[in-house]
């Protein structure tokens, strides 16, 4: 018998294990309730009675954000090759973002989020993306009580584009495939962040500040006009910037990173068939 190695499969380096998707169902199910409790809490209720505390409260996300990465370690998603590239493109994001210093909403680290949740998918995308917030907050000084928040919301954003259909698809097709996802990824992420700050943003007019005296789609339309009039300046920038370096720089950035992929699988399928004429 000889060993023969197969060809390499098209996988991404981290998968999605058991306990990696368990702790992320977590994650995700605290971060909803985190992100929009502003819209389900009912009238008077004890929630909104205590709003003040809840940045704090939900603080306590940032250790199970960690507990995913730990997870997908353990459930042998990740080899030292797929740690190194989780390294260096957490580095690379979280050197992107001081570029725009969030100027008008320029912030070129959101493309490259975008292009490596598709070529390395949603596991790694996930873990990618919450530990690029994480350095980039540490590099620019931006660590408080938003952090898990963005750390959560960006986690969402390169795990999304992971789970994009037509894997297979290639070309001029997936740029605007990318492009599309990304330009409505980063509008969603300023809308996620901004359910975050809105209830306790003080000095706002009465007409778009969050009350938990008034009901569910009241406080909705408050917060459409809020997002409308304060940060759709900034969301719509980062929209048409995400766009743009998808289709102009995304041919080459998702040959490199569909290469190294290739070249971090450390476990091939081994086969054994028998010798000729044996």
């Amino acid at each position: 018998m000889t060993p023969r190695e197969a060809a390499p499969p098209r996988v991404v380096p981290v998968r999605i294990g058991p306990r990696a998707a368990t702790v992320l169902a977590l994650v995700s199910a605290i971060g909803v309730v985190a992100f929009c409790w502003p819209l389900v809490a009912a009238h008077g209720s004890a929630v909104a009675a205590h709003s003040a505390d809840a940045p704090w409260l939900f603080a306590a996300l940032l250790p199970l954000l960690v507990a995913v990465v730990i997870a997908t370690v353990a459930d042998d998603g990740m080899d030292p090759k797929a740690v190194a590239m989780l390294g260096m493109l957490a580095a690379a994001g979280a050197a992107l973002r001081p570029l725009g210093a969030g100027t008008a909403g320029i912030e070129p680290m959101f493309f490259l989020m975008v292009l490596s949740g598709r070529v390395l998918g949603p596991g790694f995308g996930f873990t990618l993306g919450s530990l690029t917030m994480f350095a980039s907050a540490l590099l620019t000084g931006g660590v408080g009580p938003w952090l898990p928040f963005q750390m959560l919301a960006m986690g969402w954003v390169t795990m999304g584009s992971g789970l994009l259909p037509w894997p297979g698809l290639r070309g001029r097709r997936e740029l605007a495939l990318l492009a599309c996802y990304g330009a409505v990824a980063a509008i969603a992420y300023g809308t996620v962040m901004n359910l975050q700050g809105w209830p306790y943003i003080g000095g706002l007019a009465s007409d778009i500040s969050y009350s938990p005296h008034i009901s569910t789609a009241a406080n909705l339309a408050r917060f459409t006009t809020y997002c409308l009039t304060t940060s759709l300046g900034w969301d719509l920038p980062r929209a048409a910037l995400t766009a743009t370096l998808s289709f102009t720089l995304g041919p080459s950035l998702l040959k490199a990173l569909r290469r190294a992929a290739r070249r971090a699988s450390f476990s091939p399928p081994t086969t054994f068939t028998p010798p000729p004429g044996g």
